[in-house]
């Protein structure tokens, strides 16, 4: 049987940090800001919107929601991107993707500040992922996924890992910062082949494709730590569940994170602390 890494704990100390940092900037007269940027009313969008918020709170960090309705003109919407990014007392945004089709999302990513992007959307913060510089700041899922190594004593320098998807949120970039580790890592995509004669002699496994259940037994070994960032939604339980076929995998490996209550609930927690450092460092 694995031993089972829930993601409440790792949420905990993280704040925990978090509420003293923030006691000390507003000693200073700093109030740490986040900015949400939500156009339209989309269920994950206001899930994660309330999630953040609540987290918020419980460390001390200041909220301003900018919702916009789903068809307001692009010109507009970019003007108010605008004034939010050049708000001095905005010290991050969140903006809620994919944005609707008639705006450009690419155009909006790049009117943000890198410094200001919480959640590692912009160019400049994925160029500071990749050369592992201090330019913006990574995906929160990406780095929540490290955050769940590192608080469960895993030693990353020299073991072998394996992620599963390549998308720019979570596997390029939870792949760059495992490498920047000094891990060797793999990045299996639609177009690998056997996948899981890849992923069974690693040490540490990825699961980051957002396919219900698609990691099987097979894809993993007696010694190997599963991290699970897959949510999805299982029509037929009525339930959200990960990548992982968390029943059939968790007899086999050594560690594994669930879903739900694994990755997910360190995210928001990932998601302040990148706030708390965008303020400590004006």
């Amino acid at each position: 049987m694995a031993e089972i890494w829930k993601g409440s704990p790792v949420a905990a100390a993280i704040s925990e940090t978090l509420v003293k940092d923030v006691e000390e900037l507003k000693a200073k007269g700093v109030e740490p800001t986040l900015a949400i940027v939500r156009v339209g009313e989309r269920p994950d969008d206001l899930a994660y919107e309330r999630g953040a918020m609540k987290r918020a709170e419980k460390v001390g960090v200041r909220v301003v929601n900018e919702v916009f309705p789903e068809d307001i003109e692009e010109e507009v919407f970019f003007k108010e991107l605008i004034r939010i990014n050049t708000d001095p007392d905005v010290h991050g945004i969140l903006m809620f993707q994919p944005l609707p089709k008639h705006i450009d999302g690419v155009k909006a990513r790049a009117m943000m500040d890198p410094a200001k992007d919480m959640d590692g959307c912009t160019t400049g913060s994925m160029a500071g992922v990749f050369t592992n510089t201090a330019i913006g700041y990574p995906p929160c899922t990406a780095q929540a996924a490290m955050e769940m190594l590192h608080y469960y004593g895993v030693e990353i320098k020299g073991k072998k890992a394996a992620v599963i998807g390549r998308s720019l949120i979570i596997g390029r970039p939870v792949a760059m910062m495992l490498m920047h580790e000094n891990a060797t890592v793999v990045n299996c995509h639609t177009r690998t082949v056997d996948v899981p004669s890849i992923t069974s002699k690693a040490d540490i496994l990825i699961a980051a494709a957002g396919v219900l259940r698609s990691v099987k037994p097979e894809f993993t070994n007696p010694d190997q730590i599963v991290i699970d960032v897959g949510i999805n939604w299982d029509e037929e339980a009525g339930t959200i569940a990960g990548d992982v076929d968390f029943d059939a995998v968790e007899p086999v490996v050594k560690a594994i994170t669930p879903v739900p209550a694994g990755v997910g609930s360190v995210t928001t927690s990932v998601l302040m602390k990148h706030v708390v450092e965008a303020a400590k460092a004006l």
